[in-house]
């Protein structure tokens, strides 16, 4: 639900897009446009194509997220959900494992904990996004600080 006087969330072009965060509002407004049933490990490999697409276009893009155990949100997560050691089988599989113990679906444990991970500052910040400009030389976008 919106809060009084903030925004009511739309869905947007892609090309209105500015980095990871505002795609990951979109799969939030229609997740079923974006993640077939649910699964976390489709998200996974959404993501890990968003990473690669950006390499191929030569775009800089900090990124909390990676497949696996690593990253940012993925160190967050070990210790957010009490894990002594980060897991092999990484953090969309642990999360839906979290998910079925806590009787709930797990996209939307993912968004729960992708807001706690954003709100302790170790995401971008939930307010300022950064802004697509052109590089110089390359005529590709970039993301930026």
């Amino acid at each position: 639900m919106t809060e009084p006087g903030q925004a009511r969330p739309r869905a947007s072009h892609l090309s209105e897009l500015t980095d990871v965060y505002d795609f990951l509002d979109q799969v939030r407004l229609r997740p079923g446009v974006w993640v077939r049933g649910g699964s976390l490990l489709h998200l996974e490999s959404v993501l890990f194509g968003y990473q690669a697409a950006l390499s191929v276009h030569g775009i800089e893009e900090d990124s909390d997220f990676s497949t696996g155990s690593q990253g940012p949100f993925a160190d967050w997560l070990w210790t957010r959900l009490d894990m002594r050691f980060p897991s092999a089988l990484g953090w969309a599989v642990e999360i839906e494992r979290a998910a079925e113990q806590a009787d709930k679906p797990a996209l939307e444990m993912f968004f729960d904990l992708l807001d706690e991970f954003r709100a302790s500052n170790h995401g971008a910040p939930l307010q300022s996004k950064p802004h697509r400009q052109t590089s110089s030389g390359t005529g590709q976008p970039r993301a930026t600080d």
